[in-house]
């Protein structure tokens, strides 16, 4: 049963974590912006790529008709893909961006300043400049 508990603290222990809920909030944005993507996909896109596709209709109705009786559903696959793309191009981005803000925060740091020499050190220090004195 200690297993349990100690699966169960360990669990709690990621919970509660900052970037857990980070993620989370993450997930939620990116479900809302994928049906953004989705909506310029299919209301904006498709119907634009369908005129040169000829027929005039959208391009998610392009299939090809199989002899056997089905469909290859081409359109539908065509925007699989622009969503696909739309979302690693807005990632690409977001990831670009905090990459740029991290290295501006890492440039803003002055470096710490070096050590002060200990006692020792300053007292070898003399000699040895005592030393170049003489020879």
């Amino acid at each position: 049963m200690s297993k349990t508990t100690g699966l169960i603290a360990e669990f709690k222990q990621f919970i509660a974590r900052g970037n857990v809920m980070d993620m989370a909030v993450g997930v939620i944005v990116g479900g809302a912006f994928k049906a953004i993507a989705d909506s310029l996909v299919n209301d904006i896109i498709n119907p634009i790529l369908g005129i040169f596709a000829g027929g005039n209709e959208s391009l998610s109705a392009l299939a090809i008709h199989l002899p056997g009786g089905g469909d290859l559903l081409i359109g539908s696959f065509l925007n699989a893909v622009l969503n696909f793309l739309i979302m690693a191009f807005v990632v690409f981005c977001l990831v670009k961006s905090i990459n740029k803000f991290h290295r501006k925060k890492e440039k803003a740091a002055p470096p710490p300043a070096p050590p002060e020499p200990s006692a020792e050190e300053r007292l070898l220090t003399e000699i040895r400049d005592l030393l170049k004195e003489r020879g």
